[in-house]
């Protein structure tokens, strides 16, 4: 092959990623708004693969395995909405009911934090048209929560697209992991002969990665929404275990979740408890759980097989979200996790080169 030709190889490969680049994100432009349900699948499928693997090795069809796991995880999602459901709305009535109640508590806090600071620097820095400005966005605020809450609770998810989660998200989940090797096989097909065995290497190094920090993390996400629901609620937390889901649940995204439910949590026990010691215990709740997630659970189950740095996963959900939103966050991960490979493979090389070690002159 001469230079030219190997030259020109080059360029229509480079064309060819490019292309295949664009015309994914134009894609998913394109179709943001219908993509959920398909997410949803191929994440799906792609954490049941292993347990059709293990089925299939057994002796089970992979269409039978296929049927087996899809119907086994919508009886697990019915039996628990069945009787987490109730408690979730009985919840979520005493949140509506309770939000004036927090809203009117800080505002007296404000008010009284505002007093103080006019004690300490005199009236003229903290004037009484101050106060009055802090208590008109604390009504405001008061206001817009309680209608946004009422609107959401009300039927601010359409119909259409639930319908369509439910509907169309095991179908798709079905057939892609019944025809998972298949896919599998095809990708692996149109990879020129050249590059197979570096493909290979780049893709189970993604799978990798990918499998441990998906998998670890969803039973991670699951361990702390049980402690913190059952925690908060044995402690007195009137919307304790609502709560405490929400912290375990979004406890993926790096410091958010424990975060904002260690805020929420002591905010409410400030306004619902009148003893300390009580506060006390719901903040004492949470800073368990970080401890024993960072010293426990998070090296048991994930370790060093997951090289996601938790400030790039936070980024990447971050700019996930800021462009395609719900779907930009469940593409986030798997995207990060192909991006971090390919540029610890592309630094690999660049240290093997002569260029780094500036060798052959200029």
């Amino acid at each position: 092959m001469t230079a030219e030709e190997a030259e020109s190889g080059r360029r229509q490969r480079l064309y060819l990623i490019l292309g295949a680049l664009a015309a994914v994100a134009l894609a998913l432009h394109l179709f943001a708004s219908i993509l959920l349900p398909f997410v949803l699948g191929a994440l799906i499928a792609y954490l049941l693969d292993p347990l059709a693997d293990r089925l299939e090795a057994v002796g089970v069809p992979r269409s039978l395995a296929a049927v087996a796991l899809v119907v086994a995880l919508l009886a697990l999602i019915i039996l628990f909405l069945l009787l987490i459901y109730p408690l979730i709305l009985a919840q979520l009535n005493i949140l509506l009911s309770l939000v004036p109640q927090y809203l009117r508590a800080l505002g007296n806090l404000m008010q009284e934090a505002l007093v103080w600071l006019e004690e300490r620097l005199g009236p003229e820095v903290v004037d009484r048209r101050l106060r009055e400005l802090a208590t008109g966005q604390i009504n405001t605020m008061l206001g817009w929560v309680t209608g946004a809450v009422a609107t959401v609770l009300g039927g601010g998810v359409q119909l259409f697209n639930v319908l369509m989660i439910v509907v169309v998200t095991p179908i798709v989940t079905f057939y892609l992991l019944r025809d998972w090797p298949k896919m599998v096989a095809s990708v692996d097909s149109w990879v020129p002969r050249r590059y197979i065995p570096t493909v290979r290497e780049l893709a189970r190094e993604i799978d990798r990665i990918l499998s441990a920090w998906v998998r670890g993390q969803a039973l991670v996400c699951l361990i702390f929404a049980v402690f913190y629901a059952v925690a908060l609620t044995a402690a007195g937390l009137q919307l304790g275990l609502i709560v405490g889901l929400t912290a375990g649940l979004i406890s993926f995204i790096p410091y958010v979740g424990t975060l904002s439910g260690f805020v929420i949590s002591v905010g409410m026990a400030m306004v619902q408890f009148a003893d300390w010691r009580d506060v006390a215990l719901i903040a004492a709740i949470f800073v368990t759980g970080n401890i024993v997630e960072g010293y426990v659970i998070y090296p048991r189950l994930l370790g060093d097989r997951v090289e996601l740095h938790a400030v790039w996963v936070l980024f990447a959900l971050f700019a996930g979200g800021a462009l395609l939103g719900f779907i930009g966050v469940l593409l986030a991960v798997p995207a990060a996790a192909a991006i971090g490979v390919v540029a610890r493979y592309w630094l690999k090389r660049y240290r093997a080169s002569a260029l780094y070690r500036d060798e052959g002159g200029a």
